[in-house]
C-alpha cells in the first residue's frame, strides 16, 4: 500500500472530517435544542416543627426547568420537589424561609433552586371550650325552654380547638338550635360547632399547615320546655244587673275595686283578654246603695292577682218633675 495516499494533505483531511462532525453536531442540536418550561402547581411540602402553624400557608407553586428538549419531555409536577424546612424558625408574621426546589432528573436542572419567601408562623396550641346553645328560633306561643345543653357525648360538653394561638384569643364555641321549641323535649343528634372570636365568626377556611382541628367537630343538642306563661294588666267592668232599682229609682254611680287586675298565663291566651266583665247582680226593688262580693271570672289556664272584686252601685231617685209655669 501506498502510505503517501493517506499521508498526503493529511491537514484537509482532519478538517473535512471536524466539519463533518461539526456538521452532524448541528443536524443533532437543531433536533433536540436546549429550552426551558414552567411547571405549573407543583405541590409544596413542609418540614415542620410540632410546636409552629403556618397561617395562609402556600401550597403550590411554579418552577422554571431548563435542558435539551427532550429531556423537559418528561418533566412534571410529580417529579419535582419544593419543600420548606421550619426546623430552626420562630413564631412571627413576617417570618423570612427559603423555599428550596429539586430535581433528579438526569439533564434537567432547575433555574431557581432557592426562592425567598415570607410566612406568617404561630405558635401551634390546643384549647377546651365549653359549647353553649343558641336559641336561633323563636318559642311557639304558649312555650318557654327551661334547659338547653350541648352533649359529646356528656353534657357539660367541652370541644378542644387545635390551631394558631393568636386565634384562640376570646375564642366561644357554640351549636345554633334552630329548631322552634313547641314540645316538652327535643334531641338533635348531629349539630356543626361554631367559633366566634371577639363576637365575630371565626374564619377556619384559611389554609394552615398543619391543619386546624376541632374534636368533635358536631355535638348532640337537647332542649328542654313547658307551656309559657305571661302576664299583663286588664280593666274589670261591670255588667248590666238582672233587675234594676225599685220604681221611681235609678243606678247614678258604679265603683269597682280594684279597677284592674294582673292576669297570668299562656301568651297565645293573653293576647285575646282585653277586659274582664264581673257577672251581674239583681238591683231590684233597691232604693239605696248595695255593695256587691263579686268573684272575678277567669278563663281556664288564667289566673289573677285577686278573687273577689268589690262592686258598689250608687241608687238614687228619680229626679221630681218640675210643676208647669
Amino acid at each position: 500500500m501506498n502510505l503517501s495516499l493517506i499521508t498526503e494533505d493529511w491537514r484537509l483531511k482532519l478538517l473535512a472530517l471536524g466539519l463533518a462532525v461539526l456538521m452532524l453536531g448541528a443536524v443533532a442540536f437543531s433536533q433536540n435544542p436546549p429550552t426551558q418550561k414552567v411547571v405549573r402547581d407543583v405541590t409544596i411540602s413542609y418540614i415542620n416543627s410540632p410546636d409552629i402553624i403556618v397561617i395562609d400557608a402556600p401550597t403550590k407553586a411554579n418552577v422554571t426547568v431548563r435542558g435539551l428538549a427532550d429531556a423537559l419531555t418528561t418533566v412534571n409536577p410529580g417529579n419535582i420537589s419544593a419543600s420548606f424546612d421550619l426546623g430552626k424558625v420562630s413564631p412571627g408574621p413576617n417570618v423570612p424561609v427559603n423555599l428550596i426546589v429539586s430535581t433528579r432528573l438526569k439533564g434537567v436542572d432547575v433555574e431557581k433552586p432557592v426562592v425567598p419567601y415570607v410566612l406568617n408562623i404561630d405558635t401551634l396550641k390546643a384549647v377546651s371550650l365549653a359549647v353553649d346553645v343558641r336559641l336561633t328560633a323563636r318559642p311557639v306561643p304558649g312555650w318557654a325552654w327551661t334547659k338547653k345543653e350541648a352533649q359529646c357525648p356528656n353534657a357539660p360538653c367541652k370541644v378542644v380547638f387545635s390551631g394558631p394561638a393568636s386565634w384562640e384569643t376570646n375564642l366561644l364555641a357554640y351549636a345554633d338550635f334552630t329548631n322552634p321549641v313547641s314540645q316538652d323535649l327535643q334531641i338533635v343528634p348531629a349539630l356543626a360547632v361554631l367559633l366566634f372570636q371577639n363576637g365575630q365568626p371565626l374564619d377556619v377556611t384559611k389554609n394552615t399547615v398543619p391543619a386546624v382541628s376541632l374534636d368533635p367537630s358536631t355535638v348532640q343538642v337537647r332542649v328542654e320546655a313547658k307551656p309559657g306563661t305571661s302576664s299583663r294588666q286588664v280593666v274589670l267592668v261591670d255588667a248590666q244587673p238582672t233587675r234594676g232599682p225599685a220604681p221611681g229609682y235609678r243606678i247614678t254611680d258604679v265603683k269597682i275595686d280594684p279597677v284592674t287586675v294582673v292576669i297570668s298565663g299562656p301568651p297565645d291566651t293573653l293576647t285575646t283578654i282585653t277586659m274582664i266583665t264581673l257577672p251581674a247582680v239583681d238591683l231590684g226593688g233597691a232604693t239605696s246603695n248595695r255593695t256587691f262580693q263579686i268573684p272575678v271570672p277567669y278563663q281556664n289556664g288564667v289566673t289573677g292577682s285577686v278573687a273577689v272584686a268589690r262592686v258598689t252601685y250608687t241608687i238614687s231617685p228619680n229626679p221630681a218633675a218640675s210643676p208647669p209655669p
